[in-house]
């Protein structure tokens, strides 16, 4: 009897356990199911911009339980850039990448990404809210290859009250760079023992600046229309007499006395307005949250649109900062997942949240839509200007696409450093730094076929 109730007790027991065992698995496979995608994400941006990102992520991962986003800054653009060329020997780099504007011609041709039209096409997702200027940096062939994300154009920071002490109507920015050079001597102060305490225009040694006073001019940078009907083989700002244009001016201004140099760190520049050493000055849209912080009410900010060189210029400027790449990791459910994650950070409401921190354009005009950033606006209309300049500019000003833009970049600041010290004239300058970025385009492009 005793025996025969142990079996019935050992019996009972196994049933329990396999039972058991059983809904542990299926527990176990349910919890799997439900961690779904885990994306890793590399972004570049430090400070309030990296803040933002970490808060966009977290939201993104309390929307999902089927995705998890992992955030992870990598150092500048360049060091990122450096770290996926090392990721990809084992396949471990990122699902997401953000990469600055130019290297955009770098990842097309590296095979690294997957081009992000195809997963507009697949998904049916509507770009008509999407800001067409934004698109289309981003765009050839009216093909999307990466999603723009923090996008930004240069605009003129100005010191209204500087312009009351001056006589200056505080409403009437320059227009141009010939009503710019007519403000300056009267913005521009000194002490009694004739050192300049304010500047009246400033700008840093900053490659940018030329290409956006290129697309200002309504001319290309590089040849093969910048770079999209075909890729770019030589540079023509030494050709069209854009970038000789743009350095003589440079050079008058710095000559003048009445131009401040604080060198090519755009923070020293944006550091000298914040404190009145300078009345004038230009600079992305992104700062504009910084610089209105920094100013701290001290004196009343102003922006407007980016001078034109000569008056009646009919091109716009071209967008600055970066966009989001999904990486071709050869896993459809991944894609899939990075897609979905991609859509979330340029959803309005998440565009108002990274506006607000950072001064980076909206990426969908839906965000104007709401009152959160109506609001916004309201309180800072500075960024008004910014608006309305990147709604201005017509689509063919976005600029050029080159494989070797930093190094092109490097090579200008170099040239221009050189022609304000008064070593090369900018003839020379125009033509040292046309010969060397041609000869850096070459090469790559024997690389890259």
């Amino acid at each position: 009897m005793k025996k025969r109730l142990l079996s019935i007790i050992l019996a009972a027991s196994m049933v329990t356990a396999v039972a058991t065992g059983c809904t542990q698995e299926a527990s176990s496979e349910t919890n799997n199911e439900g961690k779904g995608q885990e994306i890793v994400f590399w972004h570049s941006m430090g400070g309030a911009g990296g803040e933002t990102i970490n808060k966009m992520v977290e939201n993104f991962n309390n929307s999902r339980k089927d995705i998890k986003v992992t955030a992870q800054y990598q150092g500048s653009y360049d060091d990122a850039i450096n770290k996926m060329k090392s990721s990809q020997q084992g396949n471990a780099g990122p699902d997401v990448m953000q990469l600055y504007d130019i290297g955009t011609r770098w990842m097309i041709d590296s095979g690294y990404s997957v081009q992000i039209q195809k997963l507009v096409d697949e998904d049916k997702f509507d770009l008509s809210s999407l800001e067409e200027n934004l698109l289309g940096y981003y765009s050839i062939d009216n093909k999307l290859y990466s999603m723009p994300f923090n996008s930004s154009t240069p605009i003129l920071y100005y010191n209204k009250t500087a312009f009351k002490d001056a006589g200056l109507d505080p409403e009437k920015a320059p227009k141009n760079m010939e009503e710019l050079k007519g403000m300056i001597p009267k913005l521009t102060k000194k002490d009694g023992s004739g050192r300049v305490t304010q500047y009246g225009y400033s700008m840093a040694v900053y490659g940018w600046f030329v290409e956006q006073f290129m697309s200002k001019q309504g001319l290309t940078f590089t040849n093969n229309e910048n770079g999209r009907k075909d890729k770019a083989t030589a540079v023509e700002f030494d050709k069209n007499g854009g970038g000789l244009k743009v350095l003589k001016l440079w050079k008058e201004l710095n000559d003048s006395g009445n131009m401040g140099n604080f060198g090519r760190k755009t923070a020293d520049t944006q550091n000298a307005f914040k404190a009145g050493q300078t009345a004038m000055f230009i600079d992305s849209t992104a700062v504009l949250s910084s610089i209105l912080k920094g100013v701290d009410g001290k004196f009343e900010v102003g922006t407007a649109f980016l001078p034109e060189i000569t008056s009646g210029d009919k091109g716009g400027v071209s967008i600055g900062g970066g966009s989001l790449w999904i990486m071709d990791k050869k896993d459809d459910k991944k894609q899939k997942a990075a897609w979905e994650f991609v859509k979330f950070m340029v959803s309005p409401e998440q565009q108002v949240l990274w506006n607000k921190n950072t001064g980076y354009f909206p990426v969908t005009k839906k965000a104007y839509d709401l009152d959160e950033m109506k609001e916004h606006i309201k309180k800072y209309p500075q960024f008004q200007t910014a608006i309305d300049q990147l709604h201005a500019s017509p689509v063919e000003a976005r600029g050029a696409l080159l494989g070797v833009f930093p190094e092109a970049r490097q090579t200008v600041e170099t040239n221009i450093e050189s022609m304000l010290q008064g070593k090369v004239t900018p003839e020379q300058a125009v033509e040292n730094s046309a010969k060397n970025i041609n000869s850096a385009i070459e090469k790559y492009n024997k690389t890259n076929k």
